[in-house]
């Protein structure tokens, strides 16, 4: 009975960790000590949280590689952001114009993953990460040359903006939405379906199970959740533009889910955390013309873990210095030998 009561704590400590987060964020707005910066900071965190498990569930949880997850979110952003655009003036800017937008904005990137998911999935490794890259430039480009009147071509259009002092708590509910979603599914046959595959395809079909399907679903989920943190993104920033969803920012959500760690919701979330602090610090700390910087370390980031993770001779090393070795080592009980030599000395 304990140790149920234990995986239950384990399965739900994100969302008390995020609740209570959340709980004091709210006491600090509430006693006006929660700066507007701060806010637009927990937003941006949020954020990077929903893009990140959700990548996770194609990346490391399926085990395919995409490069196109900039390219849902912009999806997102564009109709969703345009959608609120539109029903500001009849329905106000308040709950309900955000929830159409959602809606829509999820459902058409959720779409686009159907569109793109069917004939892309059935490729693998390199050929999956190139199909997907191609997806997010084309639709990038499409935006970008659109006519002014519909979404503002290269400059985008202007976006409503909800109350700066409670946007970051729907950003946050959201994220809860994503976790309880995608974590559920890990956990049902659905869930052990998409990891067996990502184990052994060949022998996963030799089961059975319908891999096409299955691949098809994470991709889909996880598109759909990207044009949901689209929809968030256009939000934000007051303004929906197609020059940051370029690959460069699916890159560095690829990186995020790497560094926390393939198939680790847990480490996805720590990871987006700690990117995005690290972007706002190379932000203030970097002049301008070295901006570009921040896109070399994220290469960097990335083949140092590459590296790490496959290196034949870093293997005893990984084996002996790892995360689970460390903590199995202390919590190793003590000998008979270990206890008498302790009580000699004592």
């Amino acid at each position: 009975m304990k140790k149920q009561n234990r995986f239950q704590w384990k399965s739900y400590i994100n969302y008390s960790v995020i609740g209570v987060v959340l709980i004091a964020c709210v006491v600090l707005s509430l006693c006006g000590a929660l700066k507007t910066s701060t806010a637009y900071l927990l937003e941006e965190i949020a954020i990077k949280i929903i893009l990140a498990v959700s990548l996770s569930l194609v990346v490391g949880f399926l085990g395919e590689l995409s490069l196109g997850h900039a390219g849902f979110m912009c999806v997102g952003a564009y109709l969703g952001g345009k959608v609120a655009a539109m029903l500001v003036e009849p329905l106000g800017n308040g709950i309900l114009t955000l929830v159409i937008a959602l809606v829509v904005g999820g459902a058409c990137a959720g779409v686009c993953g159907f569109l793109i998911g069917l004939p892309a999935l059935r490729l693998r490794g390199d050929y999956l990460a190139i199909t997907t890259l191609a997806f997010g430039e084309i639709v990038r480009t499409i935006f970008q040359n659109t006519s002014e009147e519909s979404f503002g071509g290269p400059i985008g259009f202007e976006t409503p903006r909800f109350d700066k002092k409670y946007f970051y708590i729907l950003c946050f509910l959201m994220v809860l939405v994503t976790l309880f979603v995608i974590q559920n599914l890990i956990k049902s046959k659905h869930g052990r379906a998409i990891k067996a595959i990502r184990d052994n395809e060949i022998a996963a079909r030799a089961t059975g199970i319908n891999v096409t399907r299955y691949k098809l679903l994470g991709f889909i989920i996880s598109a759909v959740f990207a044009g949901l943190a689209g929809v968030l993104y256009s939000y934000t920033k007051f303004n929906v533009s197609s020059q940051i969803f370029d690959y460069n920012y699916s890159i560095e959500i690829l990186v995020i889910v790497v560094l926390g760690g393939m198939g680790s919701i847990n480490g996805s979330i720590i990871s987006a955390v700690c990117v995005t602090f690290l972007n706002r610090w190379l932000a203030n700390a970097l002049p301008a013309n070295l901006a570009v910087l921040k896109d070399l370390i994220y290469a960097l980031v990335l083949i140092a873990i590459v590296i790490y993770n496959n290196a034949p001779a870093l293997k005893g090393f990984r084996e002996k210095y790892n995360f689970k070795a460390l903590l199995a080592k202390r919590k190793k009980p003590a000998s008979d030998a270990e206890k008498i030599n302790a009580k000699e000395e004592a």
